[in-house]
């Protein structure tokens, strides 16, 4: 997939605020500082197009991107940031529950999650919770490469395990070596109805 052009086309925390559009959207979740930002910049190829940051929890708006005028990439609030107050935490959580809930033309959820830990009680909680709306959900596990070889069969089945994965049914990805990019490009163009081409 070739990539021609990037737009932060809306920010917006309330459903009246999102685009007016049909274009496929791809929804990504996952903890703060999981490297949602890092997996924004490697997919479109930019380097810091998306901010990333050392202090996580700084994503507290949906940012719609924009990616060659086809589909949008919604990065959204991570979770399980403890130095964010109760009170935000739960506006957060309710801005991505209500985008969720409405937004017909969200066609698949990238959820990432860190490969060098235990997916954590959340991860869980954020995958249940998209299967029980039938979300179509890939999830992918970052920050490969800061595993050695020797480790990441055991990390292969811990997170098999720990979601309860027919097989291992999620993508391996480094932002560094871009390891996984292609796959999740063929997601993407499946849904765009581009991969027989």
């Amino acid at each position: 997939m070739k990539i021609d052009s990037v737009e932060l086309q809306k920010v917006a925390v309330r459903q009246s605020q999102y685009p007016n559009t049909n274009k496929p959207e791809f929804l990504l979740v996952g903890r703060s500082n999981v490297g949602k930002s890092s997996f924004i910049n490697a997919l479109i190829g930019r380097k810091n197009y998306a901010r990333t940051s050392s202090k996580p929890g700084k994503t507290q708006t949906l940012n719609f991107y924009l990616i060659n005028d086809e589909f949008y990439l919604i990065d959204v609030p991570g979770y399980g940031y403890a130095n964010v107050s109760k009170e935000k935490n739960r506006k957060m959580g309710l801005m991505i529950e209500e985008y969720i809930k409405s937004r017909g033309n969200l066609s698949h959820v990238f959820l990432l999650i860190d490969y060098r830990h235990k997916p954590s009680d959340d991860d869980v909680l954020m995958y249940d919770y998209l299967k029980y709306y039938n979300l179509d959900t890939t999830i992918i596990a970052t920050k490969y490469d800061k595993v050695g070889a020797s480790s990441r069969a055991a990390q292969d089945k811990i997170i098999t395990e720990t979601f309860k994965l027919t097989d291992k049914s999620f993508i391996q990805f480094s932002s560094t070596t871009k390891k996984g990019k292609e796959e999740i490009y063929k997601i993407i163009l499946k849904i765009l109805g581009k991969d027989k081409y």
